[in-house]
């Protein structure tokens, strides 16, 4: 009964704070589907840049002949178009309890927080179904002397370093990828694989299509990632802004509605809330109170009024 109290409870502060986004991966891929590659199958899908096919309300069928691509192993996967993590949903789901009691399925069960982080849009691409399963959960890597393994596909799996480097067009992409779900979910990224991404979104600029498709997804989700618009700049040691946590709410901390939000005005200063994330930030505590963009900032007098606008508190606000 309290598991269930407490899932629910979850839900809704969700519900809340994130109406516009799809609540699972399920409805992400549909969402995908019919708001944002509707139009891109004759431009290719990620890895390979293959041309494809819609194929019902979600799938696709892969036109190999336009990418040179040479199936490896799996041919059925090879055909077919399927909805890639970017950062892959086993590294989303080992910072969740749920995946340490029992897996992805465990976690879509009981967890509503990771169902929405695995929905999440931003994170999300569409790519071939025989290199969505060889990319698997490894991390990304630079491999000068791997050979390619799937024609003229431009991408390399090292199976035996659990490792893939990516062609070059997408490498930027994976870069704010990476530094929109560790910071928005407040996830750990290895110093090396820190320093790799860095130098990734350095070297391989936003492109138009980055940018049309952080504004497309932007516009289901209720927020862009703010790597991709130059809002937020990743150094080495990052510090989060979690601003999609949800669960860092102490157990006995009550799920609270707008009007039930505290009405206090801050001492001195005007509450910035930030129209993208609908994370709104108080003058005193909260590290990104002057790392918005002006003409994403919304002003507030009290909290009560950025709650009651749909707006919640930081989660890095001391």
């Amino acid at each position: 009964m309290v598991l269930r109290i407490t899932t629910l409870l979850l839900t809704l502060f969700v519900s809340v704070f994130i109406q516009a986004a799809p609540d699972n991966f399920d409805r992400a891929k549909v969402e995908l589907r019919q708001f944002v590659y509707h139009d891109r199958n004759t431009e290719g899908e990620f890895y390979c840049g293959c041309k494809f096919d819609w194929v019902g309300v979600s799938g696709g069928r892969v036109d190999l002949p336009s990418c040179g691509y040479q199936v490896r192993a799996q041919e059925n996967r090879a055909q077919r178009i399927e909805w890639e993590h970017i950062l892959p949903a086993h590294s989303i789901g080992q910072a969740r309890q749920c995946w340490q009691d029992g897996g992805r399925a465990n976690c879509n069960r009981t967890d509503p927080v990771f169902n929405v982080m695995e929905a999440d849009m931003h994170n999300l691409t569409a790519a071939l179904g025989e290199v969505n399963a060889d990319r698997s959960n490894y991390r990304f890597s630079v491999l000068p002397g791997e050979p390619y393994r799937h024609g003229l596909c431009d991408v390399k799996v090292s199976f035996d370093q659990r490792s893939v480097e990516p062609r070059d067009e997408i490498k930027g992409r994976i870069a704010r990828v990476y530094f929109y779900m560790h910071d928005r979910y407040d996830l750990t990224m290895a110093r090396a694989q820190q320093q790799l991404m860095i130098a990734w979104n350095r070297q391989y600029p936003v492109s138009d299509w980055e940018r049309e498709r952080d504004q497309r997804i932007g516009a289901r989700m209720g927020h862009n990632n703010p790597f991709v618009t130059g809002e937020r700049q990743w150094t080495l040691g990052h510090t989060n802004t979690a601003d999609g946590v949800v669960s860092w709410l102490p157990d006995d901390h009550p799920v609270m509605s707008p009007q039930q939000a505290p009405s206090q005005t801050t001492n001195s200063g005007i509450i910035r809330g930030n129209r993208n994330s609908r994370i709104y930030h108080l003058p005193q505590g909260c590290p990104s109170y002057n790392a918005m963009a002006d003409h994403n900032i919304v002003e507030f007098r009290t909290e009560q009024e950025a709650a009651g606008a749909g707006y919640r508190k930081a989660g890095n606000c001391r």
